[in-house]
């Protein structure tokens, strides 16, 4: 896979991720290779930790995790216009998060 292909499916839930980083061209989509996995990382800390620990506050935690996953979404969408483009933009809030190096 080509460089713009595997940043796209590497945005494209964690199976994707593992896809695009085995399969793909690491080096050249590494950018888009890191802000996809500390989204995915972020909607997993949403999803377990933060809907768990939230969750025992009856109404306000379940609109915080809500709000939370719909700010991960944009994210999401913001990553892949970027890798479509073949841009190299990090996304709002945690794009400055390095996980690969």
């Amino acid at each position: 896979m080509d460089k713009k292909v595997t940043g796209i499916v590497s945005y494209i839930t964690i199976i994707g991720w593992v896809i695009a980083y085995l399969a793909g061209d690491k080096e050249a989509a590494k950018f888009h290779l890191n802000q996809s996995l500390v989204i995915e990382l972020a909607g997993l800390i949403n999803s377990f930790i933060l809907g768990r620990i939230l969750g025992f506050i009856p109404i306000l935690g379940e609109l915080i995790s809500f709000v939370i996953s719909i700010l991960i979404l944009i994210l999401w969408i913001l990553g892949i216009v970027a890798a479509t483009k073949e841009e190299e933009t990090p996304v709002p809030v945690i794009g400055q998060i390095k996980i690969l190096k």
